[in-house]
């Protein structure tokens, strides 16, 4: 494929944008070569500024649950833009899709609306440490919950170490109230518990994990958090961002029949326009201002058009519930199609599954926390096999930690061809 026109405007970009890019992922630092530079999305598509088409298996980073320029969706930002794009006052569509994702999520009384996922879990957070009145929290290696200071925390030696900050401007004041565990391991939260007991306010984490690869709980290991948080008055916070109206209709909740305390939300509550949310039952919300003492806000909070975007998606979403089982099924078949060729051509593999949160591990052993994902990370297999599919027109994520996200918009067509690039690409690597 022909990248002339993406390479100039790189080379461009990177006179006025730190690296070229506004996130860092884009830059394609983890794979080697250039960013593409996208011109238009429709449905399953991307076409990128040189005219090449591409099927798109990041969706936004998860929110095209169906499918890119969704027309519900795009009619319902035109009409609502003919009345004013942002007023800095309450609005009767922020009601109704707060009315509505109450009705669809379980466990939850109110919601919260905010601008990313990374302002909904710095909030939850905030929000858990004022009702608990602790300072303390557990997130775990390999889940990322923004760049939030409280988040920017990497491993320290041992199970008891407080973290250390992982990013230049992140102070250790702000890291030693950050405790690391191993996601899948019981064991270690407890150890974590037990020695801070009386000091930790959340627990935060993806239940089903996707930045580190697709990576699903194992049995018992959300329960586990549940009992635990239960015996303790530590409150269980899911980070629900990647998953949440896309892995059912009530997120993870309903899926796995697991409850946590505070939920966030992030792009597919608004249609994939910059919003997030955060949830909870009363009496935790109502700590929130102008109710209770715990402070939050935002200008473009519940913004007009990201409301009117939001509740299109959420509407049709919850209106046809068979949306849930088809994106499994064509996830399903793209997962048997992906492990046939890697078996015909004998490349050791390992491929995670959760609904139509999908991705493949270029390696033989189970992967099921960070240190598994990294082991089986050959990275230089995993650059080969993006570049491959990229030059046989399927754009997944340029990075061998991220999941890829699977639309409704896909045809059996597209996943047939994706499985065909595939085969391609597998003969080389």
């Amino acid at each position: 494929m022909i990248y002339k026109r993406s390479s100039e405007l790189f080379q461009q970009a990177q006179k006025v944008i730190p690296g070229g890019v506004n996130s860092p992922v884009r830059a394609f630092k983890a794979v080697g070569g250039e960013p593409l530079f996208i011109k238009n999305a429709k449905g399953p598509y991307l076409y990128d500024e040189d005219g090449n088409k591409l099927i798109d298996y990041i969706n936004s980073w998860g929110p095209m649950i169906l499918g890119h320029a969704h027309q519900p969706v795009v009619d319902a930002i035109i009409e609502k833009t003919k009345s004013g794009t942002s007023f800095g006052t309450p609005t009767e569509i922020e009601t109704k899709i707060a009315e509505l994702a109450v009705k669809m999520v379980p466990n939850i009384d109110k919601i919260r609306m905010v601008n990313s996922g990374t302002e909904a879990c710095m909030s939850a957070v905030r929000l858990a440490r004022g009702f608990t009145g602790k300072d303390k929290i557990i997130k775990f290696a390999g889940c990322y919950h923004g760049h939030s200071d409280s988040f920017l925390i990497q491993a320290g030696s041992g199970a008891m170490t407080f973290g250390t900050p992982n990013s230049p401007g992140v102070t250790e004041g702000t890291a030693k109230d950050t405790l690391l565990a191993n996601y899948n391991d019981l064991d270690n939260v407890n150890e974590l518990v037990e020695a801070n007991r009386d000091s930790i306010a959340c627990i935060i984490l993806e239940p089903v994990a996707g930045n580190m690869g697709c990576i699903p709980p194992k049995e018992g290991f959300l329960e586990g958090l549940r009992e635990i948080c239960d015996e303790t008055g530590i409150l269980l916070v899911f980070d629900e961002v990647m998953t949440g109206f896309r892995l059912a209709e009530g997120g993870v909740q309903e899926r796995l029949g697991i409850n946590a305390d505070i939920l966030c939300f992030g792009k597919v509550i608004g249609g994939g326009m910059p919003v997030g949310a955060f949830a909870a039952r009363n009496e935790i919300m109502d700590y929130l201002a102008p109710v209770g003492p715990v402070y939050q806000a935002g200008t473009l909070s519940g913004n007009p058009l990201a409301m009117a975007a939001g509740l299109a998606m959420l509407t049709e979403l919850h209106e046809n519930p068979e949306i849930f089982k088809s994106i499994d099924e064509k996830t399903e078949y793209l997962h048997k199609g992906l492990a046939r060729v890697m078996n015909d051509h004998d490349i050791k593999h390992t491929i995670n599954r959760v609904g139509s949160m999908i991705s493949i591990h270029f390696g033989d052993k189970p992967v099921y926390d960070f240190a598994t994902s990294a082991a089986s990370a050959s990275l230089g297999v995993f650059n080969k096999f993006f570049h491959g599919m990229l030059d046989n027109g399927v754009y997944i994520a340029p990075s061998a930690y991220e999941t890829w996200f699977i639309s409704e918009a896909l045809s059996y067509e597209d996943l047939d061809a994706t499985i065909n690039a595939a085969n391609k690409v597998a003969k080389t690597l």
